[in-house]
């Protein structure tokens, strides 16, 4: 004979109840315990009861409001103010830009510490806590969480920054969960750039529901995200995508390492392996014949790594993202030679402004949101 299974505790239906109602007011400012009931489907007197617990609690607050017209007046329940908030920072080649966001996902408080690509990882480190320190003392409640977007690989076991040969920008090994323990309550969550700018592409960009493409960035560095299944592949250490020395085509048709393609052409700072966008993209843009054959040598080169990548992840598109990438003109040429390969693919160019720290961000508000549903379960 088949056992009925068991009954769920009385502290598991609180818990999941209490989850509902949380989770409710992380995408509505406010909400009457009726209308909370509404949204969730629970009861009304299930619904008081959780709320007079998360009260108690400290994760919620009576905003003071009240509803008006007639009938009972119900009272406007928010999170508390005191929940915290998440830090959301991204280490660029121009500076350290970071946020503190709460658990709707507003942006609170904002900071921005300017770095040159010379400044190495002493300066580096001392924007990125500096920042973070900033923020927590404008911010109410701890900083729970952080996520941190880098230009420059990351292991996916400690979180620092590698240093790999003939990178183009000099922070070193940056060990940001170290930098930031001091000021972040619990995990730091890091990981490069362009696999950031792939999920925030894949979330709500131009890849919106696609679970296989290439996300190619095109910018001062050159980067790769793999996705697969609907997830950034990142490999045994995190350096899945590190595609600048990646044998393609160069100008003169021999083989060359990608990186090394910009340097014939005289288009990387100099003492550096970083691009010079700024050039590159007037001569890209500029009319007659040298910027046409420009447009086709960088397609071709552009061309040679997408093959590579095509044969070896199968996706269903590519995405081109990056301060050049995104140019029309190279995007065109690059869809248009890359159509002639044996296996093509649609390619795309990436569609949000900011999307390594737009990834970012997502990512911290879904922490927050957890870390928040967490202590509701540690009181039940």
């Amino acid at each position: 004979m088949r056992m009925a299974p068991p009954k769920p505790s009385l502290e598991m239906l609180r818990g999941l109840t209490d989850e509902n109602v949380l989770r409710a007011l992380m995408t509505h400012p406010r909400l009457t315990r009726a209308e909370i009931a509404a949204h969730t489907g629970i009861s009304k007197p299930t619904i008081s009861d959780s709320v007079q617990r998360l009260t108690a609690a400290g994760l919620l607050a009576d905003t003071g409001e009240r509803t008006a017209g007639r009938g009972r007046v119900g009272t406007y329940y928010a999170l508390a103010p005191d929940t915290g908030t998440a830090l959301v920072a991204a280490i660029t080649p121009y500076g350290v830009r970071a946020e503190a966001v709460d658990a709707h996902g507003t942006v609170r408080e904002q900071a921005h510490i300017p770095l040159g690509r010379s400044d190495g990882p002493e300066r580096a480190a001392a924007a990125l806590a500096g920042a973070a320190a900033d923020l927590g003392s404008r911010t109410p409640g701890a900083l729970r969480t952080a996520v941190v977007s880098a230009a420059d690989p990351v292991d996916r076991t400690t979180g620092r920054l590698v240093q790999l040969p003939d990178a183009p920008f000099l922070v070193g090994e940056l060990d940001p969960p170290a930098l930031l323990a001091p000021h972040v309550r619990g995990t730091v969550l890091v990981d490069n750039d362009v696999n950031w700018a792939a999920r925030a592409e894949r979330d709500h960009g131009c890849a919106a529901g696609v679970d296989d493409f290439v996300y190619l960035h095109l910018g001062q560095g050159l980067g790769c995200a793999v996705v697969n299944d609907g997830q950034v592949r990142r490999g045994h250490h995190g350096l899945a995508g590190e595609i600048a020395h990646l044998y393609t085509v160069g100008p003169d048709d021999t083989a060359m390492h990608f990186t090394d393609v910009f340097a014939a052409l005289g288009l990387r700072h100099p003492h550096s392996t970083a691009i010079d966008t700024e050039t590159l993209v007037a001569r890209l843009t500029a009319a007659g014949e040298q910027a046409r054959r420009l447009r086709t040598v960088l397609a071709r080169a552009v061309t040679g790594v997408l093959a590579a990548a095509v044969s070896l992840t199968d996706p269903s598109m590519i995405v081109i993202g990056g301060e050049w990438g995104t140019q029309h003109a190279i995007t065109a040429t690059v869809a248009e030679h890359f159509a002639r390969t044996p296996r093509p693919v649609p390619v795309t160019a990436a569609v949000l402004t900011s999307p390594a720290l737009d990834g970012a961000r997502t990512r911290a508000v879904e922490e927050l949101r957890s870390l928040i549903v967490r202590a509701a379960g540690r009181r039940n």
